[in-house]
């Protein structure tokens, strides 16, 4: 059975940093906590875990800090989480299965990383970080914001879930700040971090300044082909607010270019053409995101609903006004398969159901 430290950086996360380690506790075999400037009681917390704690002066640079945290660590294997997330409990069953049967010549575990839920608490928004590394391959984070660690050597993808559960928000303009200083200072931008400076931006609705950055990373030769596809998606949304719209469709188009279409990329050309009323274009697109192939492995960011519920339930509008009111239901059913409880199901759902009680009555009135 491989061993296997936790490594993490923490600041100011005593409401959740318990929660974390409840989590998790029982299936690592060592816990370091690298505090990068508390002022509250997270060390206190920490202590209750491990009394593996140490002070690592912030310098806006998260990958210094989390290799710091991972150059403590002295098991078989690496494992890294933020102190809002949560290790479900079929995770952790899978995890402890995992540390008993894994190949010790594996170098890299790439799990499932779950940020949004829907309303019953599923995932809305996931996609694979590398979460295990094995100790003694110099694996190492790279990007002051948004780090990552490259994948190498044998990788394997396990479907053990981590849940980021956010309670609050982050620091409000963090990321962005530290992007401009690098900017400000003339630092080099490699295609990753241009990408993540540009929703940044989006974020903070500099939208303009962040079409322009996409942009550059569009002409980057060497992008990620899914960080291409999100940016050519991630430009439309800027070029949508700052009132280009035919712009706007160029770029959802450009997205087609990188690979086959992706259902997210489907959803948004469906949404440009039915808010046009042009809604036998947007039957098309969204019939595509129905077809749509989710591959979670490729490392993307997978919008679960883009491939089921979104494209059936915008499919019964559009039949709808189409005056196919036969398909406009059957499509409201299949988007209610997905999720039973939405208001839009239930709404369509009703006004079907009011729909038929009207024509019932117009036919016996008629007879």
């Amino acid at each position: 059975m491989i061993s296997v430290s936790l490594c993490m950086i923490v600041k100011n996360e005593e409401d959740v940093l318990g929660r974390c380690l409840d989590s998790i506790k029982e299936t690592v075999d060592e816990i370091i906590i690298v505090d990068t400037g508390s002022d509250d009681k997270t060390k206190d917390v920490a202590r209750r875990y491990t009394d593996k704690i140490f002070d690592f002066r912030w310098k806006d640079d998260f990958a210094a800090a989390r290799n710091d945290a991972f150059e403590r660590g002295s098991m078989d294997y690496l494992m890294w989480l933020d102190a809002d997330d949560v290790v479900p409990r079929e995770s952790r069953v899978k995890l402890l299965r995992l540390k008993a049967e894994l190949d010790p010549d594996t170098d890299m575990v790439m799990m499932p990383y779950a940020v949004s839920f829907d309303e019953n608490g599923k995932a809305a928004f996931e996609y694979y970080r590398e979460r295990i590394v094995k100790n003694g391959r110099e694996f190492r984070f790279q990007g002051r914001v948004h780090e990552v660690i490259p994948p190498s050597g044998k990788v394997v993808y396990e479907k053990i879930a981590v849940e980021h559960r956010k309670t609050k928000s982050g620091e409000n303009g963090r990321n962005l700040r530290i992007y401009q200083d690098m900017e400000e200072k003339g630092e080099y931008f490699d295609s990753r971090a241009l990408y993540y400076y540009g929703r940044e931006l989006m974020y903070h609705e500099a939208f303009e300044k962040a079409a322009d950055v996409f942009r550059m990373f569009l002409e980057r030769p060497d992008g990620w082909v899914e960080n291409r596809i999100d940016a050519t998606r991630q430009l439309a949304c800027c070029l949508y607010a700052v009132k280009e719209d035919e712009k706007a469709l160029a770029a959802l188009l450009q997205g087609l270019e990188y690979d086959v279409p992706r259902g997210e990329t489907c959803c948004d050309l469906g949404r440009h053409f039915m808010d046009r009323g042009r809604y036998e274009q947007a039957v098309y697109w969204y019939e595509q995101a129905l077809q749509a192939k989710k591959v979670p492995e490729s490392g993307a960011f997978i919008i679960e609903e883009c491939y089921g519920f979104l494209p059936a339930v915008s499919l019964c509008v559009c039949y709808d006004r189409l005056g196919d009111h036969r398909r406009a239901e059957e499509y409201n059913e299949l988007a209610g398969k997905w999720k039973p409880d939405s208001p839009y199901y239930q709404r369509n759902k009703k006004y079907f159901d009011t729909r038929r009680k009207v024509q019932m009555s117009d036919w016996k009135k008629s007879e």
